[in-house]
């Protein structure tokens, strides 16, 4: 019996000593890992200060790449594939340069457009390799003039749409006859006679893209530029043909080739070699009509006006008679007139243009307006071209506005 108490004594005495063994191990356990915890959250707590000042950095990174993408940019064109380098030529400067092809913007072949930073840096493909200057000539909205509303000219306005209407509406027609349609017509005559206003009844009545500039438009200041202006606005019209393009004052660009030495005699002849080349050369026009106007037909050089480049050259002259009192009525079809006589009006008004009539019976009404009338009267017709042509007349000669 007391052997077996023993025995029970020294079995609880082992047990004991070793939960207290197991004790101070799972102590150690725990000590340990609250070490672990205490050394991760200070890492933890490193990596978050780093983590901000990572933040911190790109986005000043960040603010630096949007500033380098804001304007000014400048644009420049691809010249040549280098690899995963491009040679650009920049635009206006003429200057050439090589830069790396970012990994993000597909730069894949020659003559596009492109947008650099002030460092060259390219941002940006543009779009198509077409001035805006020669986009924003392409007319939305048709001007509210239509052919009866010109007085005088019916022989000319046939011809007109003989010429531009009729390919474009019934080509049929020329293709049973077997010719080519006439592609481009050359207004001239004295300034106030309805030129630029035909050239609107057009853009009124045709079903076509309607592309309208100056003369004066295409002269530029550096090399090259008015040249690569033709190009893209004819580009433009065969891009959205059928089309016509209205050149007002050719002659700015169009007069006879002469070489005085200087930079700006050379770019206006280059510039016009390059119409020449549009208007007739070896790329087809295609359905793209060509309507050009000018008071001063003796300056045009001789190659702009052989037929294929203006297969028609219409002069629009001071109106006659009959043309005369066309006009008048047309302007003043809204007003209410007293005792007007218009047989009078064209005995009085022999000579002048249909701008000059316009202004004399535009006047008239103003002289109702200030007397506070209602109805035009002989003597308003009078005191208007009493006031718009003689003493305008006067002036002239005494120089006062020469």
């Amino acid at each position: 019996m007391e052997d077996a108490i023993a025995k029970t004594a020294v079995t609880r005495s082992t047990i004991k000593d070793d939960n207290g063994v197991k004790f101070e191990e799972l102590q150690e356990t725990v000590d340990s890992l609250k070490n672990q915890v205490k050394e991760m959250h200070s890492r933890l707590l490193e990596a978050a200060v780093l983590n901000n000042k990572y933040v911190q950095t790109i986005q000043e990174y960040q603010k630096q790449i949007e500033q380098l993408k804001k304007p000014p940019l400048f644009i420049c064109s691809v010249v040549e594939l280098l690899g995963d380098m491009v040679l650009l030529r920049q635009h206006g400067s003429n200057q050439e340069i090589v830069t790396k092809i970012p990994d993000d913007i597909p730069v894949t072949e020659n003559g596009i457009r492109v947008a650099v930073t002030g460092n060259l840096a390219i941002v940006k493909v543009l779009s198509k390799s077409a001035d805006v200057r020669a986009r924003v000539m392409e007319l939305i909205e048709a001007p509210d003039v239509d052919y009866h509303m010109i007085g005088g000219l019916r022989r000319q306005i046939d011809e007109v749409i003989e010429t531009l209407e009729l390919p474009l509406t019934n080509p049929e027609l020329f293709i049973e006859v077997g010719i080519e349609p006439p592609h481009g017509i050359l207004l001239y005559g004295p300034p106030g006679t309805g030129k630029t206003l035909i050239a609107k009844a057009v853009a009124h009545r045709a079903k076509a893209t309607f592309i309208r500039m100056s003369g004066t438009e295409l002269v530029q200041k550096y090399i090259g530029e008015g040249a690569h202006l033709v190009r893209d606005v004819f580009d433009i019209a065969r891009e959205k043909a059928p089309s016509i393009v209205f050149i007002d004052e050719i002659d700015a660009v169009g007069s006879r080739r002469t070489y005085d030495g200087t930079t700006g005699s050379s770019e206006v002849n280059r510039t016009m070699v390059q119409l020449l080349a549009e208007l007739d050369g070896f790329d087809k026009r295609g359905d793209v009509k060509i309507v050009a106007a000018t008071n001063r037909i003796d300056l045009l050089d001789p190659a702009l006006m052989r037929p294929g480049r203006f297969d028609r050259i219409i002069e629009i002259p001071l109106p006659d008679a009959e043309g005369r009192k066309e006009i008048f009525k047309i302007h003043s079809r809204n007003m209410k007139l007293e005792d007007v006589d218009f047989e009078e009006l064209l005995e009085m008004t022999e000579g002048l243009s249909g701008a000059d009539l316009k202004a004399i019976v535009t006047e008239a009404g103003m002289f109702v307006i200030r007397r506070k009338g209602k109805a035009v009267t002989m003597q308003d017709f009078k005191d208007a071209y009493t006031k718009i042509i003689i003493k305008e007349s006067k002036e002239d000669s005494t120089g006062m506005f020469v």
